[in-house]
């Protein structure tokens, strides 16, 4: 647990540097309402904890149903979450493949929401820690690229308590979470790190891998206060 703190502070140190680089004024003021003209559209794209699943009713309490209700209704936020879903190419359900990777341009986001790489700790998902930061990053040029010009925010997957269908916490922590964290300074992005939030909390997760009602509201709370601090 202590080298896991450790490397959390090492983490934090990398996170705060990359936001020094490019986006430490967006850290007091990330999104200014007076900016635009119509409701922030905001797109979640992440895997099953995104999506909701094992979360109690779950269509009213999935992360990005109580972050709408939170953020209010100069929002609208919307759950592009898939069950199953890797950032990898070469996984088994490459999110890439999907049908909401292009809902997600469709719907003309202004902020995205990344939250992905729990599957991608599949056995038979991994591929290296150099092939996931390559498609991490080639995922977030291409939605840097769309025409609505969205914010890209990297959320850091929760932890995982009990190596269940594969999915483990030693690929998330000490593969997949630097390779976010060196993308995010890559590529300037801000950092919402709910590894963290999350940690110590296996009371939160009935399955060790998927957060319950209370977890994915820990998670929209901590969300809302990265986006919108000045609250």
């Amino acid at each position: 647990m202590m080298l896991k703190r450790t490397f959390l502070c090492f983490l934090g140190l990398v996170i705060a540097s990359g936001l020094a680089m490019g986006c430490r004024s967006h850290r007091k003021k990330p999104i200014n309402l007076e900016d635009y003209s119509h409701p922030v559209r905001v797109a979640c794209v992440g895997d099953s904890i995104t999506y909701g699943a094992g979360v109690e009713n779950r269509e009213e309490n999935n992360y990005p149903a109580v972050l709408g209700r939170k953020l209010g209704g100069q929002f609208i936020v919307r759950n592009f979450g898939v069950n199953g879903a890797t950032l990898q190419r070469a996984g088994d359900n490459p999110y890439w493949k999907l049908p909401q990777f292009e809902e997600v341009a469709e719907y003309r986001p202004d902020l995205i929401l990344i939250m992905l790489g729990t599957n991608d700790t599949k056995p038979q998902n991994w591929k290296g820690r150099e092939a996931f930061e390559n498609d991490a990053r080639a995922f977030v040029e291409h939605y840097l690229a769309l025409a609505s010009k969205p914010k890209v925010w990297i959320c850091l997957p929760v932890p995982v308590y009990a190596t269940q269908w594969g999915i483990n916490d030693e690929t998330l922590f000490g593969h997949i979470l630097p390779a976010w964290a060196r993308v995010a300074q890559q590529k300037k992005l801000a950092v919402i790190d709910l590894y963290d939030v999350l940690s110590n909390r296996p009371d939160l997760f009935p399955d060790k891998v998927h957060p319950n009602a209370k977890g994915a509201e820990m998670m929209a709370h901590t969300i809302e206060m990265a986006l919108m601090p000045q609250r």
